[in-house]
């Protein structure tokens, strides 16, 4: 039997049997109503859950109150009794079964299938359920414990899924749940909230883990989106990074919902939350290991969405004005921090130095968002910048598998005859395969994770914060971006450098420069509305005042950053920072001596690679400069350093006269070894091994040669620009002779009889040698500085390199490739008649002088002194051997006690001696040369 509305009836022979013994009317009615239900339960199979029968008659209750028009009155009073009975039945069927003639059952008393089935689904609860179910919370304390103990289980099923499985049912239960404050905050309480677990068994065991765990990074789900990844082309892997992309978007912006919810339900959920965050932080610091286990630490798809999620927490106060900055309270770390720092390394202090200042804690209660700020950093550190550096050693895995596999298919010929061997050969060459598919997906899986514009342009944001916020602290000062010349003078003083920015975790300026640095190189485009002028001033800064970071590949990497800005793209030719560094009053004030600074710095970078790495580093400093050359602000900038700060510039160009010197020397010795193995390779007998050898040998050497050519390159570019702009700085005694010796060396070496059989490779291009334009930039240094008395006697005087033949056929090359302007070239003939003159004159002055007098001959060289100073040692040399010895090794050379070149006494008296006797010899062997050129023309 079934009622008008096709629901099937239930006879209720003991609600009957007692309406007939009262001789009442056989209708159910509000006082007999609780009992019918009751029965109607009671009677249904033990198999059937109770919630299966219930839960409909409570939608039907509240069907039909919404349908009433009658909003008072007796037939109101029996909607609203019928749904408080229908709701109470529905919560005792599950907190007291016994009361329905049932025992307890796990599989039916629980409300997780209801909850899973939606609010929109039939047999699902509604909105209506949960109002009316928390309205119960105070008057029975089990109703709560039921849709805690049901979240939990869902947490529980979610935490061993995938997003290849239907998780959405599961994470909008939870959303439903933020709808209702007082559900959220009992969660929080719960003990699996926060339960005490691994790193990886966080994200399955706490209560929110497996939501955050959910990610296109998890194994099943990057199988699906990059199947037989070796052979997918460019667009089908776009095409599913976008894909992926799309479907991370929508569930991280449910995670914020959740994760929102959560933080403003009251401040103890706030700081129950913090906790479970810092938590996550604290329990990962190994993903920043050299070699990362993965089995020790979280996964990245769930360490990135923490921070995609921390990064929205700090979107309401990241304002363009940044009118919140000074919220972000510099002591969170001294007041009980969520966030441990301990072990990290800080921007400038040792351990103990740390311990001590952070022994020092500070009453009070840090603010919201300064927890946001710090969680957010720490976040970015060992999430997106850890998944962002495991990118880097994917690649060279990938290199090293696709090199082994190479390898092993040309050791096939070997075992095709041996079955059993061929069939284990066969296996390892499978495993080897397949463990490069795997690891080629996951490449794309987090590049399409990473490359994703929305989430780097809010990490953008925040990395502004961070650079505007450390500024401000490292100089004392309220600086805002567009305020840089009014509230940072630099150097920054050594009073200024205080323990609070010392004490620093070394990330918080790691993320801004890694993060840069990534979007930078394949996210340019969203740079244009996120840098401002305060990535320069940091970088400039820092710089300057290098001595406030003891890291010196942190230093460098600020370099790196300045030169990623001036890379060329769209309509931007000097690239993102190029215009700012050319206009920018800050960057005109600073810029080229911090640059010039950290390119002697670089010299000496206390770690083991730092002969490769300083290479790297100048070139991107003359990068820099070139671009911003343009501007004669820097010009002058230079001229002001050669003349105010002389030790500063003289070692700066001693060392470019060093770079240049070495790196063409290693780039020319390595083309007679790149020609002949290229004629190895001619052999047609040569053996499949032996050629691979060569061939791996062949590419080792190209690659040195090319970097090499073009630092070697940037290098004269350099000296280029320098030697038009201030020529009479390179003409200094400290330098004069060292450059004359480099630019004579390098000429003999591109024009001399040896050139043509010793640096003829094929295809020079492809390793930037241009020995033309090498000739010509060489020759344009000489004349850069051809107006020097001084500069022509150091070039004539290079017994070792100057050779008048070597000039001369430079001046046939470039007549004959028409390298240079003709004017230019007599410009050069003319020099070179100037220099040969020199020579002249010094060689017979050399046979005049004769024996030079013991106390005007430099003990250490053994020439005549031309600036005899007394050393603390009280030896007497030249001005410039010292300076140059200085240069390398800061001790007196006698005694070996430190010194300066402040520390020596001018013996003026001396040099006035040495200049007459000098003169008066040079004088006489001019008279002879002019009279012996008088007698040869007449």
């Amino acid at each position: 039997m079934a009622s008008s509305g096709g629901q099937r009836l239930i006879f209720l022979p003991g609600l009957n049997e007692e309406l007939n013994e009262a001789r009442e009317p056989l209708k159910i009615t509000t006082a007999n109503l609780d009992q019918a239900v009751l029965e109607a339960a009671s009677s249904l199979p033990q198999e059937k859950p109770l919630m299966d029968f219930l839960l409909p008659c409570w939608k039907r209750a509240v069907k039909a109150a919404s349908s009433s028009r009658f909003p008072t009155g007796p037939k109101h009073e029996v909607h609203e009794e019928s749904k408080r009975l229908a709701l109470s039945h529905c919560l005792f069927s599950l907190t007291l079964p016994d009361l329905y003639g049932r025992g307890p059952n796990p599989n039916h008393d629980s409300l997780l299938p209801y909850i899973l089935r939606g609010v929109l689904d039939e047999n699902g609860l509604d909105l209506e359920f949960y109002k009316e179910a928390i309205k119960r919370f105070d008057d029975d304390e089990a109703v709560p414990s039921l849709f805690t103990d049901s979240m939990v289980k869902i947490s529980t099923r979610l935490g061993a899924m995938s997003m290849e499985d239907d998780y959405r049912p599961y994470v909008q239960a939870l959303l439903v749940y933020t709808r209702f404050p007082v559900l959220i905050t009992n969660l929080a309480k719960h003990p699996t909230f926060n339960m005490a677990q691994s790193a990886p068994g966080i994200e399955k065991h706490t209560l929110l883990g497996p939501f955050f765990r959910l990610s296109p990074l998890q194994p099943e789900a990057i199988r699906s989106y990059f199947p037989g990844a070796r052979t997918l082309d460019k667009s089908r892997i776009a095409n599913a990074q976008d894909s992926l992309r799309m479907v991370l978007r929508t569930h991280q912006d449910d995670l914020f919902v959740i994760a929102n919810a959560f933080i403003r339900a009251g401040l103890e959920t706030r700081s129950r939350t913090l906790d479970w965050f810092a938590y996550v932080m604290n329990s990962n610091h190994k993903r920043r290991a050299l070699q990362v286990d993965p089995r020790e630490v979280a996964s990245d798809g769930f360490m990135l969405n923490i921070t995609t999620i921390l990064d929205r927490f700090c979107e309401p106060f990241m304002d363009n004005d940044f009118s919140k900055i000074d919220k972000i309270d510099v002591r969170y770390f001294k007041r009980k921090p969520r966030v441990d720092i301990k072990d990290e390394t800080k921007i400038n202090a040792d351990q103990a130095a740390a311990d001590e200042y952070y022994s020092q804690t500070e009453a009070g209660e840090s603010n919201f968002i300064s927890e946001a700020f710090f969680l957010t950093l720490a976040a970015h550190h060992y999430g997106s910048e850890a998944a962002n550096s495991q990118l880097k050693n994917l690649d060279r895995e990938i290199k090293y598998l696709e090199k082994h596999i190479k390898a092993m298919e040309a050791e096939r010929p070997k075992v095709a005859n041996v079955p059993a061997q061929l069939r284990l050969f066969e296996e390892t060459l499978k495993r080897r395969t397949t463990v490069l598919e795997k690891t080629i997906a996951l490449k794309h899986a987090i590049e399409g994770v990473l490359l994703d514009e929305r989430m780097q342009s809010t990490s953008l944001r925040f990395m502004r914060y961070v650079a505007v916020w450390l500024l401000r602290l490292a100089t004392g000062s309220d600086y805002k971006p567009g305020q840089e010349s009014q509230q940072i003078s630099l150097p920054l003083s050594a009073e200024q450098h205080n323990g609070a920015f010392a004490c620093l975790p070394e990330y918080a300026l790691q993320n801004i420069v890694d993060n840069f640095k990534f979007v930078f190189r394949w996210l340019p485009n969203i740079l244009l509305s996120a840098v401002g002028e305060e990535l320069i001033a940091l970088c400039v800064t820092l710089l300057r005042s290098s001595e406030y970071i003891k890291n010196p590949y942190l230093k460098s990497s600020l370099v790196t950053l300045l030169f990623s800005g001036t890379w060329p793209f769209m309509h931007l030719k000097k690239g993102v920072l190029g215009d700012q560094l050319i206009g920018m009053k800050f960057a005109n004030d600073y810029l080229l001596h911090a640059l010039m600074k950290f390119y002697i710095e670089a010299e000496s970078t206390g770690v083991n690679t730092q002969f490769y790495d300083k290479f790297n580093i100048r070139y991107e400093i003359f990068q820099v400069i070139k671009c911003v050359w343009v501007n004669d602000v820097y010009r002058q900038q230079l001229t002001r350093e050669s003349h105010v700060n002389k030790i500063f510039f003289v070692r700066f160009v001693n060392l470019l006269l060093n770079d240049a010197t070495y790196v063409l020397d290693e780039a020319f010795t390595k083309f007679p070894k790149i020609r002949i193995i290229e004629k190895e390779l001619e052999d047609p007998t040569l053996s499949a091994e032996d050629r691979q050898k060569k061939d791996e040998e062949l590419q080792t050497l190209g690659s040195q040669a090319t970097s090499y050519m073009q630092l070697a390159n940037e290098t004269l570019e350099m000296m280029k620009l320098f030697t038009e702009a201030l020529g009479d700085s390179f003409t200094m005694p400290e330098i004069v002779t060292r450059l004359a010796s480099m630019l004579n060396y390098n000429l003999d070496t591109l024009a001399g009889k040896k050139a043509g059989a010793e640096l003829n490779v094929s295809n020079r291009e492809k390793y930037h040698f241009r020995p033309i334009q090498l000739i010509s930039d060489f020759v344009w240094i000489y004349l850069n500085l051809a107006s020097s008395k001084v500069f022509i006697d150091a070039v004539a005087a290079d017994g070792r390199s100057y050779k008048p033949e070597v000039l001369d056929r430079v001046s046939r090359i470039l007549q004959s490739r028409n390298h240079m302007d003709p004017a230019d070239i007599g410009r050069w003939n003319t020099l070179k008649a100037k220099f040969f003159e020199s020579k002249q004159v010094l060689d017979q002055a050399e046979l005049d002088l004769g024996d030079i007098p013991a106390e005007f001959e430099d003990p250490i060289m053994g020439d005549l002194m031309t600036d005899p100073v007394l050393l603390p040692s009280k030896h007497i040399v030249d001005r410039s051997t010292i300076a140059q010895h200085l240069l390398s090794d800061p001790k007196d050379p006698f005694t070996r006690q430190p010194m300066t070149v402040d520390d020596v006494i001018p013996q003026d008296e001396l040099r006035e001696k040495i200049e007459k006797w000098k003169e008066e010899k040079v004088k006489a062997a001019r008279e002879k040369f002019e009279a012996t050129a008088m007698d040869t023309s007449e």
